[in-house]
């Protein structure tokens, strides 16, 4: 019993080059499906070509790795207590990029043991998948803040309800002893009927004579790094 564990924990791995080599070429070719789909799903500013060729890399490091653990128990635990103590803390932009670091993960890991074809099925249906789905774009929303005096309150409300036809949601009312304070979040496309307008809100609002300030804030659900 003991030489046999000591056999198991001694053993190493019997790939021949031409298996290594081809283990890690297949998760270089699978990883450019990944390249390809995280560069069509992340259109606009969320797109960031480091983190596109990190998904690459990191594809083909786990196919490394799993090849050089192969069947080698001693080494697979080495490795194990080696990547615990692993920490990142890449503040992640998207909720997509965090399907998309398991994807290369896992193709490694396929591609590693030389499972092509659970590999290459898995990439060609998530690829399909995120290629019908993953194009979402977060809508920007616009926040619409008004302080003028607390007397026109009113006047405000009313101009806003003109212009925006009950679309505009009050969130936030602050007063004091002469001041009153509006915020209004509306979707960009209600926004964009401000300027079917012959007049611009703003000029509107000023023209009540109290009005002290009229801001206008995008307001997106995206993180920024």
């Amino acid at each position: 019993m003991r030489e046999y564990l000591a056999q198991m924990l001694t053993k190493s791995g019997t790939l021949t080059t031409q298996e290594i080599v081809l283990h890690i070429a297949a998760a270089a070719v699978l990883s450019a499906a990944i390249y390809i789909s995280y560069w069509y799903t992340h259109a606009g500013t969320s797109y960031s070509k480091k983190f596109n060729v990190s998904l690459v890399t990191l594809t083909i490091l786990t196919a490394t790795v799993m090849t050089v653990i192969g069947n080698n128990i001693a080494l697979s635990l080495g490795m194990v207590g080696a990547l615990s103590i692993v920490r990142f803390r890449t503040a992640i932009k998207d909720s997509r990029d965090t399907a998309y670091i398991f994807w290369t993960i896992i193709i490694g890991i396929c591609c590693g043991v030389g499972d092509y074809l659970v590999a290459g099925v898995g990439t060609a249906m998530v690829f399909v998948v995120l290629l019908l789905l993953g194009r979402v774009r977060n809508e920007n929303r616009i926040l619409l803040i008004i302080r003028g005096g607390k007397s026109q309150s009113a006047d405000m409300e009313g101009i806003v309800f003109s212009y925006f036809n009950k679309r505009a949601l009050l969130r936030v009312r602050n007063t004091t002893a002469d001041h009153v304070e509006l915020i209004y979040e509306m979707p960009r496309k209600v926004w964009q009927m401000n300027y079917q307008k012959d007049q611009d809100i703003a000029d509107a609002l000023y023209a009540l004579g109290s009005t002290e300030y009229v801001n206008t804030v995008t307001q997106s659900d995206e993180i920024s790094g």
